[in-house]
């Protein structure tokens, strides 16, 4: 599974989601780049590859199972790192997943597998995270979050909530561990060429009522997604946004928005009404 150092001065990074896309491509960045990284997935079935690159580099990468949604995976696999390294630097929590339906046909169960991810699962490891962090200091934690957790778009409120949760989980949290020289990072991407869209889960009642009203525009706004994706950013852009963000001797910024679409999002929505930006949504998405 990767190199192992026991120097104590190498600094040690934690990756959540690391099976593929952002977080994969972090956590090998991260490693080549001397830092001892723990590269957590759910799934370890899916560590084949990154276990591969890691053996045949001799990169420093340690591969452990970490279920963001289980509190007992996240406690054990957080103590295990901190019995092996002593410390935790860096922490990027990337797992999560989108889900497309419209609101009034997501059940309240989905919206909480939805928040149980992306928000709560986020929550548990900082929690266990934060003491080692504290006692060492200049550590910090990066938070991806997407150009959604900034902007709404049809059809994906429960993915958009969450990630606006998470926005303002991150900029009240960064006030309450500055003192303790723990730096907070969002990392905001626009489409990334990754597995998410294949990964993109639809509303289960969507998806046995072919006569719902919300059909149309969801078959339009689904469709839409794999173009949109493919022709995305890449992740390793990502991770490199990342590691300049974590490893910068300058005071890091709190948001870092990535990929030319999230710049251009973001230009747009700064420079028009509520009324000019829902009109450019529904003509570029829904039609």
């Amino acid at each position: 599974m990767g190199y192992k150092s026991r120097n104590k001065n190498k600094k040690v990074a934690v990756v959540t989601g690391s099976s593929s896309g952002i977080g994969f491509e972090t956590s090998l960045l991260l490693a080549k780049n001397g830092y001892d990284t723990y590269a957590t997935m759910r799934n370890l079935d899916k560590s084949g590859k990154i276990s591969d690159i890691a053996n045949k580099s001799k990169l420093p990468l340690h591969i452990i199972q970490l279920d963001v949604t289980d509190d007992k995976s996240v406690k054990e696999a957080i103590h295990k790192i901190i019995n092996e390294q002593e410390r935790i630097d860096v922490l990027v929590n990337n797992a999560g997943y989108g889900l497309v339906g419209p609101l009034e046909e997501l059940s309240i169960e989905e919206f909480k597998e939805q928040f149980e991810t992306n928000v709560f699962g986020v929550i548990r490891v900082v929690q266990h995270v934060l003491p080692v962090m504290r006692k060492q200091g200049h550590s910090t934690i990066v938070n991806v979050s997407s150009i959604n957790g900034r902007i709404g778009f049809p059809l994906t409120c429960a993915y958009v909530s969450s990630k606006f949760a998470l926005e303002g989980l991150s900029e009240s949290m960064a006030f309450e561990i500055e003192q303790f020289g723990i730096k907070l990072i969002l990392i905001e991407p626009g489409l990334i060429k990754t597995n998410f869209g294949n990964n993109l889960k639809i509303g289960k009642s969507l998806s046995s009522n072919p006569n719902s009203p919300y059909a149309e525009i969801t078959q339009k706004r689904v469709s839409g997604f794999k173009p949109r994706f493919e022709n995305g950013s890449s992740a390793i852009e990502v991770a490199k946004v990342i590691l300049k963000a974590v490893t910068s001797e300058n005071p890091p910024k709190l948001r870092y928005l990535v990929g030319d679409d999230a710049f251009k999002l973001m230009e747009i929505r700064e420079n028009s009404s509520d009324t000019e930006f829902r009109k450019l949504v529904m003509e570029s998405v829904l039609k």
